[in-house]
């Protein structure tokens, strides 16, 4: 395996600042169309940046991490059955930020998140396509659009946003989705 921790490059700094400026207003859209009182939300590892709280007053906000040390309301892999710890049907929104792509299982992850949202539940997701690999590790996957939607094939997709990079035609940097549970199956 090559070094990573040499210098980035000056795109993957532009691009860096790009990806952390997108899922920043994504969140804070999610919180302007979605926040109410009563909502009940889970934050899937969001160590890394503010997380969603602060779009979401009101609302009560659990979060989930695979890392012990992370002080997250779960300890679980979301590639699992959490039954044990989280109830089927228990959160109205699920916000989902640059995680797929760190699973070692992107499907059973998808199955989970469909499994504790409520019916008619929405889960907000974000995750890089052109990007450098980075951390935590292990990085293990790229999703296209059709990947994502393969992955989401049993939610009504909402949205699928790509974001783009001007001088690269067909290589988004970057997508963001939204995916509703669907009220009967």
């Amino acid at each position: 395996m090559q070094n990573i921790e040499r210098e980035i490059a000056e795109i993957d700094k532009i691009h860096f600042k790009m990806v952390r400026e997108n899922i920043f207003n994504f969140i804070k859209r999610a919180g302007k169309e979605t926040n109410k009182e009563g909502l009940i939300l889970l934050d899937i590892a969001p160590q890394d940046h503010e997380g969603a709280a602060p779009h979401f007053p009101g609302a009560t906000i659990k979060t989930l991490d695979i890392n012990p040390k992370s002080g997250a309301s779960y300890i679980a892999d979301i590639c699992g059955d959490n039954s044990k710890i989280i109830p089927a049907n228990e959160f109205d929104v699920v916000i989902c930020t640059e995680v797929l792509e760190h699973t070692l299982n992107p499907f059973a992850a998808v199955q989970e998140i469909k499994r504790i949202l409520k019916p008619g539940g929405v889960a907000f997701v974000t995750t890089p396509f052109n990007f450098r690999i980075h951390g935590p590790r292990p990085d293990c996957w790229r999703f296209t659009e059709d990947g994502l939607r393969a992955l989401f094939a049993q939610f009504d997709i909402q949205e699928l946003n790509a974001l783009e990079d001007a001088d690269r035609f067909l290589m988004p940097i970057h997508y963001s989705l939204i995916a509703r549970k669907k009220y009967h199956e």
